[in-house]
């Protein structure tokens, strides 16, 4: 049974997140931290000259507490008695997951009776105008969400988790709320989130690679186009400003047939990209339920792989 304590909290923390989704009404850390992102910028903006400089420290704050609290709390009550600290630990765990989240705000979009509500319902989730967006466009975003969040919201936080518990977990989720809210290319931002963009960038580098390569798999196993999804990947991978974006986007993209990406609109400016995908057939409603459905596979194999690793590696430290 000690073998496998490193690996409870994970599992626990996926079931609570399946079950139950973010608790709206109770304060959650990710929304904590990005008040504390809020407040630094403020901070920053008013007594730091060189934004670049204001924004490593802005970052390098933001991780220190971000990760040092969650540890602290951790390693007193691991010292109090192990299965208060593995309570503790699958309770934060819970929160560093967003499946069900990310099922539920899409699948507004999927349930929304008529366009405008559609659009109303995609615009929570997606950071481009979607003003311009008709119902096909709407659609398209809520596919490209799901399928980039299967690894920003799910599979690199359990790999993350894997590797160092809930601590890593809030390490990574820090820097990846970070990234959402300074790291934008454009005047307000361009300097000061570039340092929390390039961080990014380099912690989601090997998750997003192996969060494909397992939806390729999963595409087959969910009785997708699993060769299709290895064909488009191969080629449009690379698609994406972001080194990792179109990882995902692309495996999705094959796996049902359709296209996605193209030119976008980011406060009121027009940004041209390339499209991912080949466009064997119209985008339908029925591809965001198809979507979280290949998110949901590759999460639960993710999470096998990766606890059983960490109860290998790590099981023998409640064994002593």
């Amino acid at each position: 049974m000690n073998f496998i304590i490193p690996a409870i909290p994970m599992i626990i923390g996926f079931l609570l997140d399946a079950l139950i989704g973010d608790p709206y009404r109770l304060p959650h850390p990710i929304r904590l931290i990005g008040r504390l992102i809020g407040t630094l910028e403020k901070f920053i903006r008013a007594h730091f000259r060189n934004l670049m400089a204001g924004g490593v420290f802005l970052a390098l704050t933001v991780l220190v507490l971000s990760a040092g609290i969650p540890f602290l709390l951790l390693f007193f009550c691991y010292r109090i008695n192990v299965w208060l600290g593995v309570a503790a630990e699958s309770v934060m765990c819970f929160y560093m997951l967003a499946a069900r989240s990310l099922y539920n705000e899409s699948m507004k979009v999927y349930h929304a009776p008529d366009t405008e509500t559609a659009r109303k319902a995609v615009s929570m989730i997606v950071g481009r105008d979607t003003a311009v967006l008709d119902r096909d466009g709407i659609i398209r975003a809520a596919v490209e969400t799901v399928a980039e969040n299967t690894s920003d919201g799910v599979t690199a936080p359990i790999i993350y988790m894997a590797l160092s518990g809930a601590v890593g977990g809030f390490f990574y989720k820090a820097a990846n709320t970070m990234d959402s809210m300074i790291g934008y290319k454009n005047e307000k931002y361009e300097k000061l989130g570039k340092f929390a963009a390039r961080l990014d960038d380099v912690l989601n580098f090997i998750p997003s690679r192996l969060t494909a390569l397992v939806m390729i798999m999963s595409a087959f196993l969910a009785g997708f186009n699993g060769r299709s999804a290895w064909k488009i990947w191969r080629r449009d991978r690379r698609k994406h400003a972001s080194p990792n974006s179109a990882q995902t986007e692309s495996v999705c993209a094959g796996a049902l047939g359709v296209r996605l990406a193209g030119d976008a609109w980011y406060f009121g400016e027009l940004h041209r990209k390339p499209y991912i995908g080949d466009d064997l057939r119209p985008i339908e409603n029925e591809d965001i339920h198809r979507a979280n459905r290949l998110m949901y596979v590759t999460s639960v194999i993710t999470l096998i792989v990766f606890t059983g690793l960490r109860a290998i590696i790590f099981g023998g430290v409640f064994s002593c």
